[in-house]
């Protein structure tokens, strides 16, 4: 019997879905500060045979927790005991801004879906740094081996005009990247004014360069660099990105962020309406993503590391991503849905597929 959909109805379907957002965070971060989510990671922990090796690192499992959840790097350890992968923080900017006016976060229970204008509401990379280097030690201390990883995300701060946009990237790049396993240049919200425009790729490459050089030497070390693309490029456009990614040497694509679109939705027109502006995300998008994620993989022939986000929901929609030609896969709008104990079950899903296919290979 799975019983987190049934608290999800009682607790908080009615709620604003924002608070209910603050209210399970803070219930994750309360049960790692007391101590108990170190016992509960023997639970969760995925399988030995789930490791999965992306840009010359080692992830304890290939799905991990998109950008969005913790937008500050807040629960990092506290998430990793549910059993994902890595956690990928932000998206952070350069400067702190708390976001667009409330209310900004909105359920579409029936299409197990969210729509969300929170206008990258965060701290700024100095207040959140500390938080990245803190928590990297900390799970580099509790797992010498193979720990969970760290991504961090990064946009533009709503204040900065689209020409100052670079060095705004950069500041964030130069507080970041030491802690970062990993660093995404995201262009694709839709919740910021002008950003997607810094996905033509004339504007993309510039910025991309520079971010990349500034954060191996931030760091000093060579910190992979992966750029986020929205899930309403033209064809011809992805293919455009791929190329750019391949000729700059990017390490990896994360495909895709949320859609403007609100087509084929089972809820209610004036519902959506009412909800206004924003990205959507959920199980409406696993269609395109994984139509983007296709189209990448040819361009890219396996040269680049792909990330795939949207729509995920079951082990299953982590295998057929995996099997599209995607290293990792993320997921976000069902973990509201389907309770702390998703990603340990989807990992032990997974280990269980993987077990089959092969005694499928070996005839059994």
């Amino acid at each position: 019997m799975r019983v987190y959909p049934t608290f999800f109805r009682l607790a908080f379907s009615w709620m604003d879905a924002e608070r209910a957002h603050k209210i399970g965070f803070r219930a994750i971060r309360l049960v790692h500060a007391s101590g108990a989510g170190k016992a509960l990671y023997k639970f969760t922990a995925p399988a030995p045979s789930l490791e999965t090796k992306a840009f010359g690192l080692t992830f304890p499992s290939p799905f991990g927790l998109a950008a969005g959840f913790d937008k500050e790097g807040l629960g990092i350890e506290a998430l990793s005991e549910l059993g994902f992968g890595h956690v990928e923080v932000g998206t952070i900017t350069g400067q702190a801004q708390p976001g667009n006016e409330k209310p900004r976060l909105f359920r579409l229970v029936e299409d197990r879906a969210v729509i969300n204008r929170m206008g990258f509401n965060n701290d700024g990379a100095s207040a959140v740094a500390p938080r990245l280097r803190s928590a990297r030690a900390a799970l580099q201390r509790r797992h010498p081996g193979v720990r969970p990883l760290i991504g961090v995300n990064i946009g533009k701060s709503k204040v900065v005009e689209l020409e100052d946009a670079t060095e705004d990237y950069l500041l964030s790049a130069r507080n970041l990247a030491p802690a970062a396993d990993y660093l995404v240049v995201n262009v694709s919200s839709p919740n910021t004014p002008g950003l997607r425009l810094l996905q033509n790729v004339e504007t993309l490459r510039p910025l991309l360069k520079a971010v990349g050089e500034t954060a191996d030497q931030a760091a000093g070390r060579h910190v992979p660099l992966l750029v986020k693309i929205a899930p309403d490029l033209s064809d011809e456009d992805i293919d455009d990105v791929a190329r750019l990614a391949l000729d700059l040497k990017l390490d990896g694509i994360i495909a895709t962020n949320t859609t403007i679109g609100r087509e084929g939705l089972a809820t209610a027109p004036e519902k959506v309406a009412e909800c206004g502006a924003g990205g959507l995300s959920g199980a409406p998008l696993k269609g395109r993503a994984l139509d983007v994620l296709r189209r990448l993989s040819s361009a890219t022939e396996g040269k680049l590391t792909l990330i795939a986000v949207g729509g995920v929901e079951t082990a299953q929609d982590v295998r057929e991503r995996l099997d599209a030609g995607a290293t990792l896969v993320q997921g976000y709008t069902a973990f509201l849905y389907e309770g702390p104990f998703w990603a340990a079950h989807i990992n032990r899903q997974l280990a269980k597929l993987s077990k089959l296919e092969q005694a499928r290979e070996k005839g059994e």
